[in-house]
């Protein structure tokens, strides 16, 4: 059953990331991710956060890296959003690079992994400001609901901040609340949403 809402573009183009999506795709998930990417980093702003991120996201084996997104671009390349998703129970060893990095600096290691075995876990939905409002969204949640049911994964999960906007989309598309977690200084409802 294909859902539209008013507003949504109906040719956009989801595809899998590469590693030049670098320039686009870094500053949009430190501006959706904050504080945690700071975490990640060691660092406390956004400059430092995203250019420590772009040495990562070409890289594989860590939870930024290219090789869990996707992409939504309009018709003409134009990148509009993404998504960031991989299996939970990869969670804690696609931290390892950022734990290394955190000592490394002298920094304590402590990271709190954020996926649960048995789910596709979204740990970055972010659409550009001219974007949003226009289905995209709720186009690249479709797609990990594809890439969990292609991984023979029967849950999509995710953590959303009280107050976040973003709750509206994933009620929409089917998430459940499942439990809380802290996070980084914050706390998040942990989202659930079945395959199949």
């Amino acid at each position: 059953m294909l859902c539209r809402y008013p507003g949504e573009v109906t040719d956009v183009l989801i595809r899998p990331a590469r590693p030049f999506d670098a320039a686009f795709a870094v500053p949009l998930i430190q501006a959706t991710i904050g504080r945690i990417g700071y975490a990640l980093t060691g660092v406390t702003d956004d400059v430092a956060a995203e250019r420590t991120l772009l040495g990562f996201y070409p890289l594989r084996g860590n939870r930024l890296s290219f090789e869990h997104q996707f992409i939504a671009q309009s018709p003409t390349g134009e990148p509009l959003g993404l998504i960031l998703a991989y299996p939970g129970e990869h969670a804690e060893a696609l931290d390892d690079p950022f734990r290394e990095r955190l000592h490394a600096l002298g920094l304590p290691g402590r990271i709190e992994s954020e996926g649960t075995p048995g789910e596709l876990y979204v740990d970055t939905l972010a659409v550009t400001e001219a974007a949003r409002g226009q289905g995209i969204g709720a186009r690249l949640l479709d797609a990990a609901v594809e890439r969990a049911a292609t991984l023979g994964l029967h849950q999509v999960g995710l953590l959303v901040e009280d107050g976040n906007p973003a709750a509206r989309l994933y009620a929409r598309k089917g998430f459940r609340p499942a439990g809380t977690r802290a996070l980084a200084g914050g706390t998040y409802t942990h989202l659930v949403r079945d395959v199949g």
